[in-house]
């Protein structure tokens, strides 16, 4: 649902419990467990970070009896339609003197006194 690449996904309880591990294999053991087997409740929040695209969300867990016949959660929010890579920076240009409006340095020899 929020296009994340490998994303990490740890609980927000002081202890850094992470459920959700972008290195393969760290925590598999938790892929068949409930959030209630981590102590997430109504209120509890998590989250999450995909550092291939520098994009980390806030998520906040809200208990609802209001849900759809076979519809196990809801995501409710600002939830960002495509999320890709971050462009790639252009390349670097020689900038002189702090500017890049082609300006060049100086090269009087005039007297000063």
């Amino acid at each position: 649902k929020f296009a994340m690449v490998a994303p990490d996904v740890q609980i927000e309880d002081g202890k850094g419990t992470i459920l959700i591990s972008s290195e393969e294999g760290e925590t598999e053991a938790n892929n068949h467990r409930k959030l209630s087997d981590f102590g997430i409740r109504n209120g509890s929040r998590l989250q999450a970070d995909d550092f291939l695209q520098d994009y980390t969300l806030l998520i906040n867990v809200l208990h609802s009896e209001d849900l759809e016949k076979d519809v196990e959660f809801e995501v409710v929010g600002d939830a960002p339609e495509r999320i890709g890579p971050k462009p790639s920076e252009p390349a670097s240009r020689n900038i002189s003197n702090g500017s890049d409006d082609g300006a060049q340095p100086s090269t009087s020899t005039g007297n000063q006194q």
